[in-house]
């Protein structure tokens, strides 16, 4: 919801620091599986309830994120980086979910309902993007990107101050994963709905 309002405000800095990396010969694919490699080892670190240490990862992970799209924007968008910019980004938020789990075993169910959600919102952004391909639809409300972003109540940056606050109060990871998995579903009816009144 609030990612295409901030784009004016942080591209710039993003946009000047991935031409510098581009320029030094780093791609934009090899920020991407940094960037993974850096999230995913946020799992163990969750499982073990070294929250602060998770926290860091993930924000690295993130920050990783937004360069990689800097960078490519500089060196040019190419269909394997934003497949594996999109593949790799929702591996590492259910591996978010997933950590939680391990430290909390007794709060499963409230996990499991928010990768249940991320299903649901995962699948009508991807799915739209499609079908919007084919119908020639295009938007560059959240950036220059290799495939149509679908807004929504929850995107980027809400699921990134989800995982924060979760790691920052994870006494409360059960019901901020039940508040974050029920605004997951009204996105996703309200892009069903976008879907069913465009195509």
């Amino acid at each position: 919801m609030i990612d295409s309002s901030i784009r004016h405000r942080i591209d710039p800095a993003f946009n000047a620091i991935g031409r510098t990396l581009s320029s030094m010969g780093i791609t934009a694919n090899q920020v991407t599986i940094t960037g993974f490699a850096l999230g995913m080892m946020a799992l163990p670190l969750l499982a073990f309830e070294m929250y602060y240490s998770a926290l860091l990862m993930g924000t690295l992970n993130r920050v990783c994120d937004a360069l990689d799209g800097a960078i490519a924007r500089d060196q040019g968008i190419t269909d394997v980086g934003g497949y594996l910019d999109i593949v790799l980004d929702f591996i590492f938020y259910s591996a978010v979910v997933f950590g939680f789990i391990l430290a909390q075993p007794e709060q499963a169910v409230y996990g499991a309902f928010l990768i249940f959600s991320f299903i649901g919102s995962g699948t009508s952004f991807l799915a739209y993007s499609i079908f919007a391909a084919k119908n020639n639809l295009t938007t560059e409300a959240r950036g220059i990107k290799s495939i149509y972003y679908l807004g929504g109540l929850t995107e980027g940056f809400e699921t990134i101050i989800t995982f924060i606050l979760m790691c920052l109060l994870p006494a409360y990871f059960w019901l901020i994963a039940a508040i974050f998995g029920t605004l997951c579903w009204i996105s996703t009816a309200a892009r069903i709905h976008r879907a069913m009144t465009t195509l």
